[in-house]
């Protein structure tokens, strides 16, 4: 029997300490805000709770494409993003077809790919080296066997970015080595951009050979709706992905589409005031580990609500590395342990969008705290 690996950050959907900097969502967003039109709650009453249709609300399907310059045909709706990540796995990737995707990761996309008996072939993305590509890393790594490469833009669980032209060098690589090949764009975070910020543009016009990917769960603060979507201008994947969601789940909850569909329509709004949020968090972070920076140290995300955060080696072996943890624990404070993304036990995600300012503070103040009495207990 197939089985799907276990990995603790199922924790995050379980438990709930008092202060989590484990989440990797934003503000999140309340049922409330999108009902206070009257219109709406008269709608909400009138509508039936039928099947929907395989691809998805043809509305919902319309913001999307006009979001990202394609067609609504081009677009699938599934059950947040990670309904995608799965059915890509299973119909792109036979046993033994090798699929490259980057280290650390968001760890669905590697168990999800196991679990269709794919060869998985990891490109390192060091924190060292800032989570950038390394080309000449990467076109190592492909071969005439390579039916999928997957990556993260912003990535999870360090917010950096892939730049549009190091994609589109990605893509011409591909060309030459595995042709055949499609490359996943997970662009979960895209939008969510710090303040006035400029937002990066989709990379989904690059190639036909790209899926982009996304949902309402990071930059809307919407993910208890459990929408996402899929996009691809190949017909054939596409008539493939509207089947294998047939298959699976029919269709999504109607009620989900029509509140997907007020959030596209109030998009603006919702987005520009979780960007604010978002600049002040990471500008709260960057604040912190300028304080103690004799402990930590950082690489700057460049959008979305979390980043990754290393002790430093001089000032912590493994055992102080695990000693902390257990003092962190103790302060009521959770954060996301690299271990779960492929990461060293040293490094940790760090989220910063979904608690409000005064919880934040709190919740650092907290962690300079566990850092300064694991310090204490091995000097």
């Amino acid at each position: 029997m197939a089985r799907f690996p276990k990995n603790e950050i199922i924790s995050l959907v379980n438990d709930k300490p008092k202060y989590d900097l484990g989440a990797s969502v934003g503000p999140g967003l309340h049922l409330g805000e999108l009902l206070a039109d009257a219109a709406i709650q008269t709608e909400l009453r009138e509508l039936p709770l039928r099947y929907g249709t395989a691809a998805g609300d043809v509305r919902v399907r319309e913001l999307v494409a006009n979001l990202h310059g394609v067609r609504a045909d081009d677009v699938v709706l599934t059950v947040g993003g990670q309904h995608t990540l799965f059915m890509l796995a299973f119909l792109l990737c036979d046993s033994g077809d090798d699929a490259v995707v980057t280290t650390p990761l968001y760890p669905p996309v590697r168990s999800m790919l196991q679990a269709v008996d794919a060869n998985l072939r990891g490109l390192t993305l060091s924190f060292d080296r800032g989570y950038r590509v390394d080309l000449d890393a990467f076109r190592d790594l492909l071969t005439e066997r390579t039916k999928l490469v997957s990556v993260a833009t912003p990535q999870n669980p360090s917010g950096v970015a892939i730049p549009r032209d190091r994609v589109a060098a990605m893509l011409r690589i591909m060309e030459e080595y595995c042709p055949d090949a499609y490359l996943l764009v997970d662009e979960t975070y895209r939008e969510a951009a710090y303040g006035d910020a400029s937002v990066a543009p989709t990379c989904v016009d690059l190639s036909p050979k790209i899926i982009s990917c996304a949902s309402l769960s990071k930059c809307h603060g919407a993910p208890g709706l459990r929408m996402g979507w899929a996009i691809t201008r190949d017909a054939e994947l596409r008539e493939q992905l509207v089947l294998g969601k047939f298959n699976t789940v029919v269709s999504n909850s109607t009620v989900d589409e029509y509140f997907a569909l007020q959030v596209l329509r109030q998009r603006d709004s919702i987005l520009a005031e979780r960007r604010v949020r978002l600049a002040e968090g990471v500008s709260t972070t960057a604040a912190w580990v300028d304080a103690n920076a004799s402990f930590v140290e950082w690489v700057r995300p460049d959008a979305g609500a979390i980043c990754c955060v290393r002790l430093r080696p001089a000032m912590f072996d493994d055992a102080a590395v695990h000693r902390f943890h257990q003092v962190l624990a103790r302060e009521g404070v959770r954060v996301a342990s690299g271990t779960w993304f492929g990461e060293e036990p040293r490094v940790f995600r760090l989220g910063f969008g979904a608690l409000t300012k005064t919880d934040l503070d709190a919740a650092l103040e907290h962690v300079s705290l566990a850092l300064e009495k694991t310090i204490r207990a091995i000097a």
